[in-house]
């Protein structure tokens, strides 16, 4: 009867210490679900903060285009307002119109021909090459061509 009670408080000795190793293992794997559970809680809360910035961002960013639009099309009734304004005066004015239709002086010409530019090096060789504009009460150095 010894043994068995030997066997017995053996038995129970073993399936304690076994459960308190399997509380020491969940006690473990508590403290890693909560430590992970704290950085996916702080990685929310970033992503949260970062969604408010863009929303917020969005919205200035709308607010600003509609003022672009807004300011383009003023810009563009008073361009048109211009244009109409040019044409009325130019309709009433004879000398005006004469001189609307006069043809540009060569240098002038000149100036707006431009070649087409692969990159900077290319204008800047452009620019220190090309041709100075005659000096103020001189003929110009390319009189007898059209320019056009």
């Amino acid at each position: 009867m010894m043994r068995l009670c030997v066997a017995l408080l053996t038995l129970l000795l073993l399936a304690l210490g076994v459960s308190c190793w399997r509380g020491a293992q969940a006690r473990e794997q508590l403290r890693e679900a909560q430590r992970a559970n704290a950085a996916l809680i702080a990685d929310l809360a970033s992503r949260e903060r970062i969604i408010a910035r863009l929303n917020q961002q969005a919205q200035e960013n709308s607010a600003r285009e509609a003022r672009l639009r807004q300011q383009q099309s003023e810009a563009s009734r008073l361009a048109l307002n211009r244009e109409a304004q040019i044409a009325r005066e130019t309709h009433d004015s004879q000398s005006l119109r004469a001189w609307s239709a006069a043809a540009l002086p060569d240098d002038l010409i000149r100036l707006h021909r431009r070649p087409a530019f692969d990159n900077a090096r290319d204008y800047l060789d452009w620019l220190s090459a090309r041709e100075q504009l005659s000096a103020a009460g001189q003929p110009p150095a390319n009189a007898g061509g059209s320019g056009g």
